[in-house]
């Protein structure tokens, strides 16, 4: 996997495709191939997609103190830089919507579109503050609650029911913690962008997932209302879209992108 140093971070990446850069941006506690590998093959035949893993996750490597959005706006743009020349249009899930946005705000010329996927401006709401400290918490007390917690936080009633026992077994069993993930949850807890979206002059689509317990759809569609002239798309779907309702996602970006 290739890899690239931006400030005190070896950021790996990966490279797939032709044609215009596609940054893919992933959220806390996954990887770039985690969120978007089984996506890959959709967008690889328009487009050169540059999936990096930013600090805390995958193999990439920082001096582990805590992360803020201009660190890892960097990163990620750090991994575009190496892939092209040319403008990126970046896709951005969860925390990776944040630092969409940071990157987009700190360097413009960089960037063409942005899809900004179950993302948030603001830090000061109670519902969303009270899920980020139970999923930090529960990572201290018990790693098979906070697994069961974050399997309920990510998806919908309707989609655990139709996994199979042993589908289901490893759902909500197989999510583990490490140092990086609470690092990104702290980030997570605190990271506000409401500042920077007036200055948002790029095309924008606002994708929200209507069911989200982790991050209340209310966040989109406020990310939307404060990005001038951004489209808004949302989802029947839990907060790991990428997982619940990858097909929908997919045309939903393709149709924004072509």
């Amino acid at each position: 996997m290739p890899q690239t140093t931006i400030g005190n971070a070896t950021v790996h990446h990966r490279v797939e495709g032709s044609g215009p850069g596609l940054l893919l941006v992933h959220g806390t506690g996954a990887t770039g191939e985690a969120n978007y590998g089984h996506l890959l093959g959709e967008f690889t035949d328009q487009h050169t997609v540059i999936l990096p893993d930013y600090a805390g996750s995958g193999e990439t490597v920082d001096d582990g103190g805590p992360l803020t959005l201009d660190q890892l706006a960097d990163q990620v743009l750090g991994a575009a830089d190496e892939a092209t020349g040319e403008p990126v249009d970046i896709v951005g899930f969860s925390l990776g919507a944040l630092i969409a946005v940071t990157a987009a705000a700190k360097r413009p010329e960089r960037v063409r579109r942005l899809v900004l996927v179950a993302g948030w401006a603001r830090n000061d709401d109670p519902r969303k503050r009270l899920g980020f400290r139970l999923w930090r918490r529960l990572a201290d007390v018990d790693p098979e609650l906070y697994s069961h917690f974050v399997s309920m936080m990510l998806f919908t009633p309707g989609f655990l029911a139709n996994l199979g026992p042993e589908t289901f077994d490893s759902a909500v069993g197989g999510i583990e913690v490490n140092e990086g993930t609470l690092r990104q949850i702290d980030l997570g807890l605190e990271a506000d962008v409401s500042d920077l979206l007036p200055g948002i002059n790029v095309p924008t689509l606002v994708v929200g997932c209507r069911h989200d317990q982790l991050v209340p759809v209310e966040h989109s569609r406020e990310l939307h209302e404060a990005i001038s002239g951004s489209d808004y798309q949302e989802i029947a779907s839990g907060h790991l879209v990428p997982a619940e309702a990858p097909d929908e996602l997919v045309k939903i970006i393709r149709d924004f992108l072509d």
